[in-house]
């Protein structure tokens, strides 16, 4: 019972403090341009900061394949699109940052291959440009599964997976792409298929007995897809009209490498890296597709690993 009555003592000695440290703490404030002091409570507009509706443009296209924003239904999923990519103000300047980086890498493969330029904005949408790995599996830039990669050439394992080399990579997705054109129709519709696979939007408009893209009913991600990649290609391409500022300074760029041709087994990535002045975190930095930190190369594949020139880090190898 004297247990009891200690510990129904303790509890209430901490209510008591919580209720004191309750009643002291007071919500932040902010100072004013008059030097007051505003509570942020204050359920008045913030000074200076306004949202303004944006104004869709009266023609759009993606790759040359007009944008129908005479439909009503057209015209507001334009709009919804528009709206999240301007207003993500922190990621649409790091896509100006980084397609400075990367754009000029992608754009002669496309064209090389007779992809319209307009789809390297659909590498945009499917990762920012960064290698990242969805929850599915799909991985790199262009978000390729291991199985795609793997039937297109690339090898994919736990020790070197080109679905992170730019080049190798934006060559499957160019593969596919064509394929896709060639199967369906169009490039709207060939866009829509690298989310949904060819199969997918195939079935899609047979069900539906429809020809395009913007006549289907399609589940949320693919149904704002292409609209996505519509929103970025006009944003990226008219950065004043959006409001985003920067200086070309600002943008980020690749540093010049070397190719270093290699047809063994590496045993130890960090000495190899140590043999051309950099370390293991910049080799890696210039081949993402090296999984490991050695190369097994049973088969003396040829390799070709860059390495960046002279002077553009201040490393200790």
């Amino acid at each position: 019972m004297k247990t009891i009555k200690n510990i129904l003592a303790t509890v209430g000695v901490i209510c008591i403090s919580g209720l004191f440290i309750f009643s002291v703490q007071k919500a932040p404030v902010e100072e004013t341009d008059d030097n007051t002091v505003n509570d942020t409570n204050d359920s008045r507009p913030v000074k200076d900061y306004n949202v303004y509706a944006l104004s869709v443009p009266d023609y759009l296209e993606f790759a040359g394949e007009k944008v129908p924003l005479d439909n009503p239904d057209i015209l507001e999923r334009m709009d919804r699109e528009l709206l999240v990519n301007t207003y993500w103000q922190s990621n649409g300047l790091l896509m100006y940052k980084r397609s400075a980086k990367y754009f000029p890498i992608i754009e002669p493969i496309l064209k090389k291959h007779g992809i319209p330029d307009d789809f390297k904005y659909l590498a945009v949408i499917e990762s920012g440009l960064t290698n990242v790995v969805s929850p599915a599996g799909a991985t790199g830039v262009w978000q390729i599964m291991k199985a795609t990669g793997r039937e297109n050439g690339l090898e994919v394992n736990a020790n070197v997976d080109e679905r992170y080399h730019l080049e190798m990579a934006t060559e499957v997705a160019c593969k596919y792409l064509k394929n896709a054109k060639e199967r369906l129709g169009s490039w709207t519709l060939a866009a829509a298929a690298y989310n949904a696979g060819n199969a997918g939007i195939s079935r899609r408009l047979n069900d539906q007995g429809v020809t395009g893209y913007y006549d289907l009913l399609l589940g949320e991600e693919t149904g704002r897809y292409v609209f996505r990649i519509v929103a970025v290609k006009e944003i990226l391409s008219h950065p004043d009209k959006y409001g985003f500022n920067f200086d070309d300074s600002d943008l980020y760029s690749a540093v010049p490498t070397y190719k270093v041709e290699v047809d063994t087994v590496v045993t130890d990535f960090s000495k190899f890296a140590k043999n051309y002045g950099i370390n293991y975190k910049i080799l890696k930095l210039h081949n993402p597709w090296l999984r490991e930190g050695h190369l097994n190369n049973k088969s003396r594949k040829k390799y070709y690993i860059e390495i960046p020139k002279k002077g553009f880090y201040s490393t200790n190898p």
